[in-house]
């Protein structure tokens, strides 16, 4: 139970602060905002305060900012839609910015309270290591491999187990030179799993250097990582609409509360809590899910504040408003078919928590 309060508390701050990054940048361009509610559905508490009400709702899914003039025409002079395009561009992204920036903060603590970091130059090889009889040396730094920038570990651990055939092009320096290697070989595991159907797995056959923490990495490694958790979400979209995943690999909000719950559980034990383990990957996840948030906002899609931005840009480029009532229309119908992904996105989580 306490996992699960947690959990929903990591998931509301990450929405809070998204809505909250549309909140102060709307009242700093003088927008007259009407609710700040977290949550959404019925309302459990409200409060006015001057002009703006502050809900909390039901259910932990979201949140908004409702903004005068934001979807319809109005005569308010502090409306939305009477504001110029650029301070309203700079309202719609501030959300996915403040989600941006709360994931950083996020890796800077994870990455601050470990003593080292795993780093890209090998170090050690096993024995009669494939890798290392088709190319690779011990000081080399991975830079790249098969066409994929290497910013940290994570990247490395990501681009060699996503691989089928286990041979790659690797960029690496060595020596302070930039040389390429192409068809450095790694072994494939074979094995059968609970079911009885055979898996393969890459075996990685070399050990990496430490980097020591200090002000100067504990900087570089959390904005690398940032950097690499961006990209990951972006190629995990890549692979959604390539069919590498299903559609019901997605998870939505129960399955975030779900896999942060798990977090959470994983580091207790029955001789207490690894509180130190606990707090690295609670941060760790929440600053994944930080981070995929603001980028998932960002899509051109209707109904998020991609979605507004395309309709900004294109008022920008013609020098001529957009009807309200029809960019209204458009966000609505993208909100109802993004509930509906919702929906079958959550049926979906509560049978895999079932099962």
């Amino acid at each position: 139970m306490v996992s699960i309060i947690i959990a929903v508390l990591v998931f509301g701050i990450i929405i809070m602060v998204h809505e909250l990054g549309h909140f102060i940048v709307a009242k700093k361009c003088g927008v007259r905002v009407n609710e700040f509610a977290i949550g959404m559905g019925p309302k459990l508490l409200s409060k006015q305060y001057g002009e703006t009400k502050y809900s909390l709702r039901l259910l932990p899914i979201g949140g908004y900012c409702s903004m005068e003039g934001e979807d319809t025409s109005s005569e308010d002079e502090r409306a939305f839609c009477k504001k110029g395009v650029v301070k309203r561009i700079i309202i719609v992204i501030a959300g996915a910015l403040m989600n941006l920036i709360l994931g950083f903060i996020f890796i800077l603590i994870m990455t601050s309270m470990s003593d080292t970091y795993a780093g890209t130059t090998i170090s050690w090889f096993e024995d009669n290591a494939s890798s290392q009889e088709s190319g690779l040396k011990i000081g080399d730094r991975v830079v790249n491999i098969n066409g994929m920038h290497i910013f940290t570990d994570t990247d490395f651990a990501y681009q060699l187990q996503s691989d089928k055939d286990g041979v790659f092009d690797i960029t690496v320096i060595r020596n302070g030179n930039r040389k390429n290697l192409k068809n450095v070989k790694f072994s494939i595991n074979e094995a059968e799993n609970a079911e009885g159907k055979k898996t393969s797995s890459l075996h990685i056959d070399f050990k990496v250097e430490p980097i020591e923490r200090g002000f100067k990495s504990i900087i570089s490694q959390s904005w690398r990582r940032s950097v690499s958790y961006a990209r990951l979400i972006w190629v995990s979209l890549g692979d959604l609409i390539t069919g590498q995943y299903k559609i019901n690999d997605l998870s939505g909000p129960v399955g975030i509360v779900s896999a942060i719950s798990d977090v959470v559980s994983n580091e207790t034990t029955e001789s207490g809590i690894n509180w130190h383990e606990l707090f690295q990957n609670l941060f760790s996840m929440a600053a994944l899910i930080s981070i995929n948030v603001g980028i998932f906002n960002l899509l051109p899609l209707p109904a998020l504040d991609g979605g507004r931005l395309v309709f900004l840009i294109i008022e920008g480029i013609r020098k001529k408003p957009i009807s309200p009532e029809k960019e209204g229309i458009v966000h609505f119908v993208g909100l109802a078919l993004l509930m509906l992904l919702m929906l079958y996105v959550t049926f979906n989580d509560i049978i895999k928590l079932i099962n």
